[in-house]
């Protein structure tokens, strides 16, 4: 696989670097929830960083790509983002994604493994594995319909909503991520050759610890799971154990 410069790095519209570790051993790569967007991940660069180089994966359609046209599949989204990380793969990579982003995050590993650039490890978190299918249709729904769903996972400002502006503004950005994830299908490989980490909220309504132990099976090179107190955004009140977590497994593997 060729590399680019770091010119070439800095030119992709898919990758933010908050804070960038030029001399960190391994990078970390950060996919965001369905309706998400980079600068979620900003905490997480600020609290690894300069260990590990951190990378904040952009999606079309939000923040300063709000014009470029929306993605509807985690195919289209998982490839476009492989190719723009192709160029970042000089160090070991570690995938990490919440929700919609840990879909993502499997399918760009595929990818990557296919290219020869395994990543080091992938880290799934409130995702159930792909394999466990649950029957979905937020992404039918009429507004109101999208927006009780936001009020059930509890992982967005409320307040957005109830501004017309700003509700006209999200609402598709949700609505195309959520048809993304809701009609993904897995389609059978090769497991993956790198160790998969799975972590979740224990009241989590939309993954339960046996459908997300299921992600074991889509590796040959080992698999743990963490539980921690909350919701499906457990990791905002769990921010810093999350972090210690992700941090403890990246250093277990490259020492």
């Amino acid at each position: 696989m060729s590399q680019l410069s770091s010119g070439d790095q800095q030119k992709s519209k898919w990758i933010q670097r908050f804070h960038p570790a030029p001399d960190a051993k391994t990078r970390l790569v950060c996919f965001p929830y369905a309706g998400g967007s980079a600068s979620y991940f900003h905490g997480v660069s600020a609290a690894l960083s300069p260990a590990v180089d951190v990378l904040a994966i952009q999606y079309p359609g939000r923040q300063e790509r709000r014009s470029e046209p929306l993605l509807h599949s985690v195919e289209d989204l998982a490839q476009q983002a492989a190719e723009a990380l192709r160029p970042w793969a000089d160090r070991p990579l570690t995938l990490f994604g919440h929700s919609m982003g840990a879909m993502v995050a499997f399918e760009v590993a595929r990818r990557l493994t296919a290219d020869g650039a395994a990543p080091l490890s992938v880290v799934v978190s409130g995702r159930r594995a792909p394999t466990r299918v649950r029957e979905e249709n937020v992404h039918l729904r009429d507004d109101q319909g999208v927006v009780a769903e936001m009020e059930l996972l509890g992982g967005s400002d409320l307040r957005v909503f109830q501004d017309p502006e700003l509700r006209a503004l999200f609402l598709p950005v949700i609505r195309a991520d959520y048809q993304a994830v809701e009609t993904y299908r897995y389609r059978p490989g090769p497991p993956l050759p790198c160790p998969v980490l799975a972590l979740l909220g224990d009241r989590d309504p939309m993954a339960t610890v046996e459908e997300t132990h299921d992600w074991a099976a889509l590796t040959t090179a080992g698999f743990a799971l963490r539980t921690f107190p909350g919701g499906h955004f457990y990791l905002n009140s769990q921010a810093p154990a999350v972090i210690t977590a992700i941090r403890d497994h990246i250093g277990s593997l490259v020492g």
